[in-house]
């Protein structure tokens, strides 16, 4: 199993789809990569030899911020706007959709689950 940027990529995967299994490398990315580094998009990862496999990961080192250094950069930006007390960074720090999503109904997934109302009935008609 080869290991790139701390992350084990399956071997029996085309490199092309392997490379996405590391945070910050899509489709795009990994597209250029190959390129860069001259290896066709349809080689199985179990094809690669040792040497393709190091080309591959001083080229994402090189030019690429990917896995712990992405996270990290991603979590001070939402820290920042939460520290300026920007809109943005309110609604981080309540838990709340960011980007002008609706709340009356939906943001289940930001909100969490569904909190009961004491003392309200259910209208039957």
């Amino acid at each position: 199993m080869a290991r790139i940027a701390g992350v084990n990529i399956p071997t029996q995967k085309r490199v092309l789809v392997a490379l996405r299994y590391i945070h910050g490398i899509g489709p795009h990315h990994a597209r250029e990569i190959l390129k860069k580094v001259g290896i066709t998009e349809d080689r199985r990862v179990s094809d690669l030899s040792d040497s393709e496999v190091i080309q591959i990961r001083e080229a994402i080192d090189r030019d690429y911020l990917v896995e712990g250094d992405l996270r990290r950069e991603v979590a001070m930006n939402i820290k920042r706007l939460m520290d300026l007390g920007t809109y943005r960074g309110l609604r981080h720090r309540k838990g709340l959709p960011v980007r002008g999503q609706r709340t009356h109904t939906n943001a289940r997934t930001r909100k969490g689950p569904a909190k009961a109302i004491a003392g309200k009935k259910k209208v039957t008609k």
